[in-house]
């Protein structure tokens, strides 16, 4: 009777969120419908068009499969090279006050302007093609992770660095062994913002550059058709999509990173100065 108890609660405690948001959709769609006297896309309808398309239904010339997975593709090419290019840039600039000095400015000011901002800049330098949406990732991917990469370089304790100098450890072990594990909570943090940044820019520059195919390519041309249940198919698979990534990919990379060189207090103290 325990054991059905205790799985019980835990069961509820998976479920409730799920309940508690899929009722507010509901309630939404029924007032909705009710006061506007428009149709408003159901979670039930939502999942029957789901499963169509989970079962290879074509829509707009595709499967399903086939524009999530040129969604994912530009996403990992665009924040894959927003990535490298921020952990050099920090390497550079947190072991350079001129470096820094110089540079510094220039990348906070891309960090403040919004992705889709860069839309006409893409289409300018590329046009209308896949290149100019993985551009378009790449700066808004970049920024995030360069200034948190310096943050966590100019973190590290120099009096560990001149520690490792003196026992004869070099440039390579002074960064695996000392620089690293002091700038992870920073860089992790840097990497999850990165990261969400990139995959809302992705819909977004989709919706605009118009490739052809894509999540974000869909849910716009969907509305143009008036086909909004399946818009809401393609919102519902990019929301379940990112919190798989953040709940499934992120978080236990983050704690078990952390955990591996014993910096789990560190990261506490900077999540707390960054929510500060």
């Amino acid at each position: 009777m325990k054991f059905a108890r205790v799985w019980a609660g835990r069961l509820w405690r998976v479920a409730a969120p799920w309940l508690f948001g899929l009722g507010l959709w509901q309630a939404i769609a029924l007032m909705v419908s009710a006061v506007r006297g428009i149709p408003f896309p159901s979670p039930w309808q939502v999942a029957q068009v789901l499963w169509d398309m989970a079962l290879g239904m074509i829509f707009l010339e595709h499967s399903l499969y086939h524009h999530l997975g040129m969604s994912l593709q530009r996403w990992a090419e665009g924040f894959g090279l927003g990535l490298g290019a921020g952990l050099v840039y920090a390497l550079a600039a947190g072991g350079s006050e001129g470096v820094r000095r110089v540079t510094m400015p220039t990348v906070e000011v891309i960090q403040v302007i919004p992705g889709l901002a860069w839309i006409p800049v893409a289409i300018l330098l590329f046009g209308l093609n896949h290149t100019a949406t993985v551009a378009i990732i790449v700066l808004t991917t970049f920024p995030a992770v360069a200034i948190a990469g310096v943050m966590g370089v100019r973190s590290v304790d120099q009096r560990y660095l001149r520690a490792g100098r003196m026992c004869g450890a070099g440039p390579l072990t002074l960064f695996a062994t000392v620089s690293l594990p002091c700038a992870l909570p920073h860089l992790l943090s840097g990497l999850r913002i990165g990261m969400g940044a990139a995959w809302r820019v992705l819909v977004a520059a989709e919706m605009v550059v118009g490739s052809g195919d894509g999540l974000g390519y869909a849910i716009i041309q969907s509305r143009w058709t008036m086909d909004y249940v399946s818009a809401f198919a393609c919102i519902a698979v990019i929301a379940i999509l990112g919190l798989g990534m953040e709940r499934l990919v992120l978080m236990p990379l983050e704690r078990r990173t952390l955990a591996r060189w014993g910096m789990v207090a560190a990261a506490g103290t900077a999540s707390g100065a960054e929510a500060a």
